[in-house]
């Protein structure tokens, strides 16, 4: 880690903390013995409980935040003075498409809102969530591991609106020395992911755990990255400080969805774990994750059949207790 403060020392604000990988970003603070002051529209701890203990939620301050309230975002800064802050808050591909006024607004003028916040009040450390949602379709970029270098060409207002996130760093930094840095998840898994078409690769895995079948909407190549690595990355990136407003594609494993499908079937033969043929994701599928590794020294990565089978005892002992249900397997 090339970190100028341990977390230990660090008071992390961090928003959209009632996802998925905000949750593991709270159960890796945590582990950190970080502060951590948890943040969200929906003060729902749903995901987090998967994670964390009472016990652990009890050391959390939480504080429910509409960063579409620039005055409420800098009202809370200033309260707890954060020296690091991971900005996750935002609304996905479907939800954008149907407000796509609340979708700007959530995803543009909300991270401005936290970007003019930590100018004012000079924090330190700041990570923010774009996608690979701002690249465009596979077919439009050279057959090869894609750098920052390859422009983005969104096509879809989820992507406009990341790769407005991205420009707005670029500009903060530009103009009043704002460092950041941007990165692009793909498909994340792991416990916690339920929603969006992506989450079927991490509904896989809960399917394995509750014995039943489940079918992936789509197939060929994909890249992944688990849950728990992703956090660590958000929050390694913060504590990088980074001295300009660098965008990083993030890759870990790069795999066809018939081999995912394979592997499951390796460790668990019996599995029910099918897939829709010839239908590819709409996104690139190979990235070059070299300019993080120049941030971070080394990128967080789980061996893929270590992270299955760790999913796989999560989901079954959450099941077991009775903390989490398989209706997400339907939608």
């Amino acid at each position: 880690m090339s970190a100028n403060m341990p977390a230990s020392n660090a008071t992390f604000l961090v928003t959209g903390t009632m996802g998925c990988i905000g949750s593991w970003v709270l159960r890796n603070l945590i582990d950190d013995g970080a502060k951590i002051i948890a943040t969200d529209l929906d003060m729902t701890v749903t995901r987090p409980k998967l994670l964390l203990s009472d016990d652990e939620l009890e050391k959390i301050t939480w504080e429910q935040l509409d960063v579409t309230n620039a005055q409420a975002v800098n009202t809370l800064v200033e309260k707890y003075k954060p020296t690091h802050l991971v900005h996750l808050a935002g609304l996905q591909i479907p939800f954008c498409k149907a407000n796509p006024s609340l979708g700007a607004a959530v995803n543009v003028v909300g991270t401005v809102n936290l970007f003019e916040a930590a100018r004012q009040h000079n924090i330190r450390g700041l990570s923010y969530a774009s996608s690979v949602g701002a690249l465009g379709a596979a077919e439009l970029y050279p057959d090869r591991a894609l750098t920052e270098a390859d422009l983005p060409i969104p096509n879809n207002l989820y992507g406009v609106y990341k790769t407005a996130n991205e420009n707005t760093a670029k500009v903060y930094w530009q103009d009043w020395q704002v460092g950041s840095v941007g990165l692009r998840p793909y498909v994340v898994f792991g416990v916690c992911r339920d929603q969006g078409m992506t989450a079927d690769i991490a509904k896989a895995s809960l399917a394995v755990a509750a014995n039943k079948p489940f079918h992936i909407r789509f197939d060929g190549p994909i890249t992944m990255q688990h849950a728990n690595n992703v956090a660590r990355i958000f929050i390694d990136s913060a504590l990088a400080e980074n001295q300009g407003a660098d965008i990083f594609n993030l890759r870990n494993d790069v795999i066809e969805v018939a081999e995912y499908v394979a592997v499951l079937q390796l460790l668990y033969p019996e599995s029910k774990i099918t897939f829709e043929q010839n239908n590819p994701l709409p996104f690139p599928s190979d990235f070059d994750d070299a300019g993080l590794r120049g941030l971070l020294g080394t990128v967080p990565h789980t061996p893929l059949k270590q992270a299955i089978q760790a999913d796989v005892e999560q989901f079954a002992s959450l099941l077991e207790a009775g903390r989490l249900g398989t209706d997400s397997l339907t939608q």
